[in-house]
């Protein structure tokens, strides 16, 4: 099962949850509360500038003693995660992740934001294509017996 971004976004869709460069970290902190996620989209103008995650806040804005009213989300976001692509397999995505150290990567069709994906999607799809295998798995045993 060569799983790829594609069947992470059919699953679970592609809406993607976005604030403008301006917005102050703790609106955007209320909209991942109120969504229960763990990151936004920075976009201006419909271009993609960066994810701002509770990693962000946690490590910008609490550790360095800022403030959460007056920190503009452009100010911590993190604008060098790497892109990824609906054709990319979720192994590579889980290299990345790994190799990087990132829970999050944004997915592009050519400079266009399509989506984000999370460690825990890699995760639940990798679950999903293991669980397939083993269900495939017992239907050829037991058609051969």
């Amino acid at each position: 099962m060569n799983k790829k971004v594609a069947d992470v976004l059919l699953r679970k869709g592609s809406h993607i949850t976005t604030v403008t460069p301006g917005t102050t970290v703790l609106e955007a902190l209320h909209i991942m509360a109120d969504q229960n996620i763990g990151s936004v989209m920075v976009l201006e103008d419909g271009h993609y500038l960066g994810i701002v995650t509770e990693r962000d806040y946690s490590r910008k804005v609490v550790v360095k003693g800022k403030s959460s009213t007056d920190t503009k989300v452009s100010e911590i976001m993190s604008n060098d995660l790497p892109r990824v692509t609906a054709n990319d397999s979720i192994e590579y995505c889980m290299q990345l992740m790994s190799d990087k150290n990132i829970r999050y990567l944004p997915v592009f069709d050519e400079s266009q934001v399509t989506g984000i994906i999370s460690i825990n999607d890699v995760v639940k799809e990798t679950i999903l294509a293991q669980q397939e295998t083993i269900s495939q798995l017992k239907d050829y045993l037991h058609s051969s017996l």
